[in-house]
This record gives C-alpha cells, structure tokens and sequence, in this order.
C-alpha cells in the first residue's frame, strides 16, 4: 500500500569522535524514507530553501522514492542544523540551529497523494501535523513522532493531534516528559488514554518498547560494534517499521512487532555511516542476515 512522509530536509553538519562532517543530507524525511522504501514505495513532502542543491537527494531518487512532494521555496533557505557527539553519543548537542524554512508555512500535498493509505508525520509543530492529518481522511493508518520542545511549550496542540493519530512514536525520555510517568509501561498506557492506538518507545541501544491495547512487547536493539554517526537514527527505526506496515498492509499486533524489528535492524546500518552513506547502500539480503541474528540473540528457551 502507499505510504507517504512528511517531515524535514536538511543540510547537517556533524561531529563525532570519529570525525566531522559539512553541507551533508540529513532530515527527518530523509531518513525515514531511505530506510521504508526497503520495504514499500514511499511518497515525500518536505520543502527546502532555493539554496538547496537538489543533486542531494539524488540517493533517493536511486530508490525511486517519490519526490514531486519536495517544493523549492524561492526566496527562502534550507533548514540547516549542527549538532556534536561525545563519550557513549547517547545524545546530540545542538550547536547550531537554523529553522529558516520549517519556520514558514508546511508543505503542500500534491493532489496525487491524496489516496496515500499509510501517512507518517515526521517530528514538527503539531498544529502543521494535525493540518495534515486532515488532508488523509480515509488513511488506514497515521503515526507521527513528537518531541521535548513541543510538549513542554505546545502541550494542547500536541494533545490534538495525539487525538487525531493511530499511533506514536517518541523516545523514553520524552515518553516520560509527556506523561510524567518513569516506568515506561504506564506511560505507554497514558498516551493511549490520550488517543493512539499503539505507542512505540524508543530506547536508544536499550531497544523500544510497543504499547498498545492489544499487546506489550519488549524488543533489543541490534547490538553493532560499529558506531560513528547516531544522526537519524529514529527517524530510519520509523521508516523501516512504517514501510514494513504499508507492505503488509496491516497493522495487527504480529505485524507490528514484525516492523519493529526491522527498524531496530536497519538503524543499526544507519550510525555506521555520516549522514545517510551506510543507509542509502543496504539491501533486503543485509537486513535478513541480521534480522537472522537479532532473533538468535533474542531467543528465550
């Protein structure tokens, strides 16, 4: 089934203990759609600034991700982010942040996309979310991702759009700032009360966590040895689940654990890279040898 994101496009720069990084592609969408069209055919809407040299998204173009959903805003520029890792990189410093673009009005959702069954709103103002929740009416299935910035200042716009989706995806810490719960069981359990059906937990090298009405499960992380960039990460953990969800065209408690995995396995290829490198060059038989190992390492009696 189709399967659209809306979110960021960015041009990073990136330092981590292993090195540093100018001018690359990074971005919300650009992640999660690398890592979902493994897995289904993906639609992009996203707008950059007139700085934007489109020869970057040339590696989605190579999945043929569908990209007449990217607008060239004239008289505007790119956002733009720098960020820094250190020690165990379990978080980003933000050095430097330019919204630029993602300060202006969203994108537009080309007319073509109005039939999209499977809709993923990347991390950004909840009112631009919940306008485009509107536009997918008869989706089967819409998630979005959150972050600290908008349920501590944006609390009851987050709270509508929370009550407009089927499901969510946030970190634990955010998990936690959100419901202001510490054990991330019953904070799985709040942010159902507050609309979605499933909320999905991230937890970093410690794994994520599904909550839902019908299910509780607990999944690892694939343990790589190799980390040299954590950018983007969350983001190619929801598009490889969401891309794996439009393929089956199912939503069910199996097919979701299913998709978890995935994402748990393809964004242990994405930090093994700057920017989107490692991503852009997996295939289905890498993600199976690992998925092969991660259910080994995962298996109880």
């Amino acid at each position: 089934m189709s399967l659209l994101v809306t979110g960021s496009i960015a041009i990073d720069s990136v330092e981590t203990p292993h090195g540093r990084v100018d001018g690359v592609l990074g971005g919300s969408s650009v992640y999660f759609s690398l890592a979902a069209s493994l897995f289904s055919e993906v639609r992009l809407v996203g707008v950059v600034g007139e700085d934007f040299d489109m020869d970057l998204l040339e590696p989605l173009r190579e999945k043929r991700i569908d990209t007449r959903g990217v607008e060239v805003r004239p008289g505007s520029k790119t956002f733009r982010w720098q960020g820094k890792y250190t020690g165990a990189m379990n978080e980003a410093e933000t050095l430097d942040v330019e919204l630029n673009v993602l300060a202006e009005h969203g994108a537009e959702i080309p007319p073509d996309f109005a039939d999209t069954d499977y809709v993923f709103l990347a991390n950004t103002h909840p009112s631009l979310q919940r306008g485009f929740a509107r536009q997918f009416p008869n989706a089967k299935l819409i998630v979005c991702d959150t972050m600290n910035l908008w349920i501590q200042n944006e609390p009851d716009e987050l709270r509508r759009i929370l009550s407009a989706i089927h499901g969510l995806v946030l970190n634990d810490a955010e998990a936690r700032l959100l419901t202001g719960q510490n054990n991330l069981v019953v904070a799985g359990l709040e942010i159902l009360k507050m609309g979605p059906r499933f909320a999905v937990i991230k937890k970093g090298e410690h794994g994520s966590l599904l909550v839902s009405h019908d299910d509780l499960f607990v999944l690892p992380a694939y343990p790589t040895q190799k980390t040299i960039d954590p950018t983007g990460c969350g983001d190619t953990f929801a598009g490889a689940m969401m891309g794996y969800l439009a393929a089956k065209g199912s939503h069910d408690p199996d097919t979701l654990r299913s998709a978890m995995a995935r994402g748990s396995v393809v964004s242990s290829f994405v930090i093994e890279s700057f920017s989107v490198e490692a991503l852009a060059s997996v295939t289905i038989d890498d993600i199976e040898q690992r998925l092969k190992q991660l259910q080994a390492i995962a298996r109880f009696e």
